[in-house]
């Protein structure tokens, strides 16, 4: 299964389209609403998780939005483990809705992946060690 986050704009043109729904149809991909905003000005704002069988449905299918004129880009920032001060405490896999932090049986430590994580940040408000932090991706810096 292949899994990613993007954040979706649409301009108002488009923002009253039912494009998102038919990821679905035409390309058999599933989505997860993690965020959505529409402005006063008619203009839409999405951050989704696509989850396709394989990279090459994905890939259709943010095409199709693309080619609908929806404008599509990544997250800024990203999750990050400090193995050094990290207790292995499981407090973050209780909230990680992604289960990109799990405990690995049966040494009992945490582990972390990266690609399944969807910046939801909360791991880093449950993390009684604050093992847990946000870098930016641009310039690698913690925020």
């Amino acid at each position: 299964m292949y899994s990613k986050i993007v954040i979706l704009h649409f301009p108002p043109e488009v923002a009253q389209k039912a494009l998102v729904c038919q990821l679905i149809k035409k390309f058999d991909l599933m989505f997860n609403i993690l965020s959505a905003r529409i402005s006063n000005k008619k203009e839409g704002f999405m951050v989704l998780e696509i989850s396709s069988a394989n990279r090459s449905g994905f890939n259709k299918g943010v095409n199709f939005l693309k080619d609908q004129g929806v404008k599509i880009s990544n997250p800024e920032h990203q999750i990050f483990k400090d193995e050094e001060i990290c207790t292995h405490c499981g407090a973050c896999t209780a909230v990680c809705p992604t289960e990109a932090l799990y405990i690995k049986r049966p040494e009992m430590e945490v582990l972390f992946n990266k690609e399944k994580c969807s910046v939801c940040e909360l791991c880093i408000l449950t993390c009684p060690t604050r093992a847990m932090g946000l870098f930016s991706k641009a310039t690698e810096e913690v925020v």
